[in-house]
């Protein structure tokens, strides 16, 4: 399909994945564009920048084949748009939203620009209301907000994937009967990371509440550009136009940025901080500040991206960058993971910015906070603990810092070390007391005594976690 019969056959330069067209004038900023091969072939484009003197179009497929004489360029459609439907819940797409599953084309309702609706400042809707992962470390102490965007910060080698597909799975609203849906965007994966999430999504049935987009490694630069693009489009539909709670999940968005500064390079950008484009921020801000709530809208979008960090280096400018424009992170740990511990998620330096937002009273249970603060406080002091253990030895220590350092281990073992099983809020509450109720009452200083009376263990359990005899 074409907008226009005239075609351009002023290709006047060739460079990596980049045409170079002279006095395309009126070819917008966006547009997208079939390219016709000598062949009779036609490939897709986007047009990247609009000069006096060119435009110049991003190549979806190879640039191998062409020339400048015979290949020929024409408008497809005025901005890059995907067609939206109820029907792609349960489907698979590849980047730029054209099924992969072997099932017909979806018939569109609408026909969206992929770059989205700016937002209003003054009509956002504060995040409020708690989701449940299913996940204690995220649960209980790093809060998920409807409307919220929190990052998981990876490293090479952890486990991201398999966090992110447990989050897809085991995801959900509290309260009333909502329509929930989540939208899965892979950028850059290779086959086997591909086979393994169509696995879990199509073996664990949640499939059927799941739209996935699934670009591949050898898949054109451009299209991972689009990617999180066409899914938050398709979510900002399900949310704004269905009136669904849509959960987005975008990885890894440090393939994203790669192919960013590749594109940069070939058009020869002068390159910023570790040779990222200048305008990364800018263009990350674009696809996070995307997640939120409308007034006078039922629907929400939260945004879950992953990004591993080069060298486990956490001021990476996508680490950086990502921070400063999200509300928190959820960082791994390889320490937690060589000891076996699943999910590795590291509670101490990482942050829910909205967590008190979405829990207490009528959203979680009114002990949520305080138990959080004290399970924190009482880590990170068994954690300070082991680095003096290991400088003095444990027989320096008191019998109340033997209990805090035994106290570590077992909240790592126990709370942290769920493996794939799913626990409720009210589990994991429950379990941070009886974690906490290895102490002494006059130890848990930042829980008040209304809710120690109510919750705590009792002595007995207390005894019994001194002696050993006790495990939860």
């Amino acid at each position: 399909m074409e907008l226009a019969t005239k075609r351009y056959q002023s290709i006047t330069y060739i460079s990596g994945p980049l045409l170079f067209v002279e006095g395309a004038r009126d070819l917008s900023y966006g547009a997208i564009v079939n390219i016709h091969t000598p062949d009779g072939e036609i490939r897709g484009g986007q047009v990247i920048e609009v000069s006096e003197q060119y435009a110049v179009i991003q190549v979806f497929e190879e640039t191998r084949g062409l020339d400048l004489a015979r290949t020929s360029v024409s408008l497809r459609e005025d901005v890059a748009r995907i067609g939206v439907s109820r029907e792609m819940i349960g489907r698979r797409f590849n980047g730029i939203g054209e099924p992969i599953d072997g099932l017909p084309p979806i018939i569109p309702e609408k026909r969206l620009p992929v770059i989205g609706s700016p937002i209003n400042p003054a009509a956002r809707e504060k995040p409020s209301e708690f989701i449940q992962t299913g996940i204690s470390t995220i649960d209980g102490m790093n809060t998920l907000v409807r409307g919220q965007k929190l990052p998981i910060f990876s490293g090479a080698g952890l486990p991201a994937n398999e966090i992110a597909a447990q989050i897809a799975r085991q995801a959900k609203v509290l309260g009333e009967a909502e329509q929930f849906a989540v939208v899965f965007a892979a950028m850059g994966i290779t086959q086997r990371e591909a086979a393994f999430f169509i696995e879990q999504f199509e073996s664990t049935g949640a499939l059927t509440r799941s739209v996935l987009f699934l670009n591949l490694a050898d898949d054109p630069a451009i299209e991972r550009l689009m990617t999180p693009r066409v899914a938050l489009t398709v979510a900002e539909y399900l949310a704004f136009d269905l009136d669904m709670q849509v959960l987005v999940i975008l990885t890894d968005m440090t393939n994203y940025c790669e192919a960013l500064r590749s594109i940069g390079a070939a058009r020869e950008e002068i390159p910023g901080r570790r040779g990222y484009p200048g305008y990364m921020y800018t263009d990350l801000a674009t696809i996070y500040e995307r997640a939120g709530r409308i007034k006078g809208k039922k629907g929400s979008i939260t945004q879950i991206p992953i990004l591993t960090m080069p060298d486990d280096d956490i001021t990476h400018p996508i680490a950086d960058l990502t921070g400063y424009i999200t509300e928190g992170q959820l960082v791994l740990n390889r320490q937690l993971h060589r000891l076996g511990i699943y999910p590795p998620i590291d509670p101490l330096p990482s942050l829910s910015r909205l967590m008190n937002n979405g829990i207490g009273p009528g959203r979680t249970r009114e002990d949520h906070r305080q138990v959080a603060d004290q399970l924190y406080s009482a880590y990170a002091q068994g954690r300070d603990l082991r680095r003096l253990v290991a400088i003095i030895g444990e027989e320096a220590l008191t019998d109340l810092d033997r209990l805090y350092l035994r106290f570590a281990d077992e909240f790592e073992r126990q709370f942290i070390h769920q493996g794939q099983t799913e626990r409720s809020i009210e589990e994991t509450l429950t379990l941070g007391w009886k974690l906490l109720s290895m102490f002494p009452k006059r130890e848990l200083k930042r829980i008040s005594r209304d809710h120690v009376e109510k919750y705590y263990f009792g002595e007995e359990v207390e005894k019994m976690w001194r002696t050993g005899e006790i495990r939860v």
